[in-house]
């Protein structure tokens, strides 16, 4: 199975974001829009993941299939969709990094 095109910690961060999206939203849109097409896609699959839309064996083809169907903002698509931040931490669940974990590691620094 190819590597998670993201670093977890940038995933969590996202999560972060979106939980305070009241507050930050703007925020959470840059910082998506900031990011390279691989950790777009990247995020992207690990959102249908959490969402069962793909197993989280099928983490390449989801990843080749974000990219392959970008047609709008990728900030825009996934703010816009209703719980994604708990898909977000339910994908990286399904592929095994733990987000309480990362949450730690980013919160100790």
């Amino acid at each position: 199975m190819d590597e998670l095109q993201i670093s977890p910690r940038k995933v969590v961060q996202v999560i972060f974001l979106a939980r305070e999206k009241a507050m930050a939203e703007a925020e959470l849109r840059a910082f998506i829009a900031a990011m390279n097409e691989d950790e777009k896609a990247s995020l992207v699959a690990l959102t249908w993941i959490g969402r069962d839309t793909f197993d989280a064996d099928d983490l390449e083809e989801a990843i080749a299939t974000a990219k392959a169907e970008a047609t709008a903002p990728t900030e825009n698509y996934l703010v816009g969709m209703p719980l994604f931040a708990d898909y977000l931490e339910a994908g990286l669940e399904a592929i095994g990094i733990s987000p309480s974990d990362v949450e730690e590691d980013f919160f100790d620094r």
